[in-house]
């Protein structure tokens, strides 16, 4: 069974679209600025990917996820011809962090905050009329555990259409909970290079619109083979190589696919040591015996870590990949760690091929593990 994906949208540090963001992906832009959310002085990183928005001369503001939230899925409904009437159609959020700015803007007397408005279903409800939303705050998994569910409640036969979103916007406690556990301070996000250091913060919101098979109103971008999650609990922060297996393996045999079978691997690549050498491990286990390997690559270099929403993101980059057939660099790879070798990673500029699958990692602290797959519509 497979389900058609007939809408979509993004917005990111590097552009308000997915089509924006792609492009600038395979340009190879850096994209890091100077941390401008909260004061820099009180912290060891000094950067992070922040989008553009806030008020000239400084300042923060309140419910920016949110309004990335109702943006994104506007355009996703708008690109599927659906309209802005949401009433029968469930709307499922992955996010990390939620509000958990506007509290701490609250908390610090620099906002009005009614509670209502720490619930992404509010905004979703006086917006599209949305009467069955769900929020899953699966760390860096949760918009690909939200597509997960998306497709298990068009199988089940609960609804023929189903809108998967993801926000986060940066927030002071998860931004300085990092900079005191990472053992180095990054200055930039790069992902299984010699160099890493660890991750940095990135800010962005993601939707899609996922129908059952033959019954949209517009053109399919791409199709869902299968999603797999599962939770390894092998450790509180510390990636698990055989949950991460487990979860890949899952979803090979969910989308009736083998290894040999994969074209492109967007990979999670969120610039920890520990994350990129296992990941790495993960691969070369994968894909042992493979006569052609997939291209892989990683965007969290150009766009940060948006946390909940970087899987739905890295999925949207692969559905332009594939019909583009371009997959861009990971920006800053020039040195490959020792476990990443003999790995094709695009490295310097963008790479060529025909794509007709494409995997997509998500891996989060807990060792909430979700891997989808993806096929080109054709």
């Amino acid at each position: 069974m497979t389900w058609d994906i007939t809408g979509m949208a993004a917005i990111a540090n590097i552009g308000a679209s997915p089509q924006q963001i792609f492009a600038a992906l395979c340009a190879g832009q850096e994209s890091r600025q100077a941390l401008k959310a909260f004061n820099p002085d009180r912290y060891r990183a000094a950067y992070a990917y922040e989008i553009d928005d806030r008020p000239a001369g400084g300042g923060d503001i309140a419910r920016r996820a949110t309004r990335w939230l109702t943006t994104v899925v506007r355009q996703a409904a708008t690109d599927a011809g659906l309209g802005e009437n949401l009433a029968e159609v469930p709307v499922l959020v992955g996010t990390t962090m939620r509000e958990q700015r506007s509290l701490e803007l609250w908390w610090r007397g620099q906002a009005d905050v009614a509670l209502e408005d720490l619930h992404f279903g509010t905004a979703l409800s006086r917006t599209f009329g949305a009467s069955t939303t769900y929020t899953f705050a699966n760390a860096c998994s949760a918009t690909l555990y939200a597509l997960a569910m998306a497709t298990d409640m068009i199988e089940m036969g609960m609804a023929d259409t189903v809108v998967v979103a993801g926000t986060d916007a940066a927030t002071e406690s998860g931004f300085g909970t990092l900079d005191r556990v990472q053992n180095d301070v990054p200055d930039a996000l790069r992902a299984f290079d010699s160099t890493h250091k660890g991750m940095l913060m990135g800010e962005g919101a993601a939707a899609v619109v996922v129908q059952r098979a033959s019954t949209g109103k517009g053109p399919v971008h791409a199709r869902v083979r299968g999603v797999s999650a599962n939770c390894d609990a092998r450790h509180a922060t510390a990636p698990d190589a055989e949950g991460i297996n487990r979860a890949v393996l899952d979803a090979y045999r969910r989308a009736g696919v083998r290894a040999r079978d994969i074209d492109l691997v967007m990979l999670h690549g969120s610039g920890t040591p520990l994350n990129d050498a296992t990941e790495s491990s993960v691969l070369h286990r994968i894909f042992n015996g493979s006569e052609n390997l997939p291209l892989m690559t990683a965007i969290k270099a150009m766009t940060g870590h948006t946390l909940g929403g970087s899987g739905l993101l890295s999925l949207l980059m692969a559905v332009l990949a594939m019909k583009e057939g371009t997959v861009p660099p990971v920006l800053g790879l020039a040195d490959p760690i020792p476990e990443a070798e003999g790995l094709p990673l695009v490295q310097g500029s963008a790479a060529c091929g025909d794509l007709a699958l494409a995997q997509i990692n998500a891996f989060g602290f807990g060792g909430i593990n979700a891997v989808a797959i993806l096929e080109a519509a054709r």
